[in-house]
């Protein structure tokens, strides 16, 4: 089977599985489509994340994406520590945790679990103000999704960088947007 081929059938494959495990009002994500998903190893792994469960809702109260970006902007300079929550020093996903804690939203203090939040927008340039951003391949370990971020419009998003700590970075930016996944919009 030629290579051609061979990724047309798994694009198929793929495309099925998605029809016959999901409902009708859940879309369906090829994951070819999926900008960051290139190798064969990254997309069973998107496989396996999808099969966990995506697009749950979060309960974000009367909390607007305004209200997030300020907040999470009171972190700027913050230093990077992994596992950390606080204006000492915090990681991606502590960030995350932070911020939507203070408006009394409770997520997980894991990029790939807080993933799970939200409809799923792959296109870039569709993310609005208050998106949360994930990416793969930010760091070495087994896990798949491995850095979060809050889009704060105008092509930026808001994280914690292990060299400069939290700051803004463009979603454009070489480095990122080759590691870019996908967005979840969890503000209607």
């Amino acid at each position: 089977m030629s290579v051609k081929t061979r990724g047309t059938f798994l694009v198929i494959l793929l495309v099925l599985y998605q029809l016959m495990s999901s409902s009708c009002s859940r879309k369906i994500y090829p994951e070819a489509s999926v900008p960051g998903v290139t190798s064969s190893t990254d997309k069973q792994k998107l496989k396996d994340f999808m099969k966990g469960g995506v697009e749950k809702s979060l309960d974000t109260h009367h909390v607007t994406p305004d209200d997030i970006i300020e907040t999470a902007g009171r972190y700027l300079g913050v230093p990077h520590c992994m596992g950390g929550t606080s204006m000492r020093c915090i990681d991606c996903s502590g960030l995350l945790v932070a911020v939507f804690a203070s408006h009394g939203i409770r997520l997980p203090h894991n990029s790939e679990e807080q993933a799970r939040y939200g409809s799923i927008i792959t296109d870039m340039g569709k993310l609005k103000k208050g998106d949360l951003v994930f990416f793969i391949r930010s760091y070495s370990t087994s896990r798949f999704i491995t850095h979060s971020g809050i889009c704060v419009g105008n092509n930026r998003f808001i994280h914690t960088s292990t060299s400069l700590g939290v700051t803004i970075t463009m979603l454009n930016d070489p480095w990122w947007q080759e590691r870019f996944l996908f967005g979840t919009r969890i503000f209607e």
